[in-house]
């Protein structure tokens, strides 16, 4: 099950115990780096460019529940 990622107007939020502010998130990555060599040999990414990426899983660092996390919108100025 992927999970969508919390926009400007949204964030994520635990259903069961109300956590908005900690999660462990596993994500798929595809990326392109330019990867500089040294003359020692030491490697060091200089440009990395992310092609696609998807969450596999998020979980509440709270209640340690695995999938239960949903979309809600994040509060306004107005809204304070």
């Amino acid at each position: 099950m992927t999970v969508p990622l919390p926009t400007a107007s949204t964030r994520w939020r635990c259903t069961l115990c109300g956590n908005l502010t900690r999660f462990d998130v596993t994500r798929s990555s595809k990326v392109v780096e330019y990867v500089h060599l040294d003359l020692a040999g030491e490697a060091k990414v200089e440009e990395r460019e992310v092609v696609s990426e998807t969450i596999e899983s998020v979980r509440c660092r709270w209640c340690n529940a695995v999938d239960q996390i949903e979309l809600v919108e994040r509060p306004t100025a107005a809204d304070s």
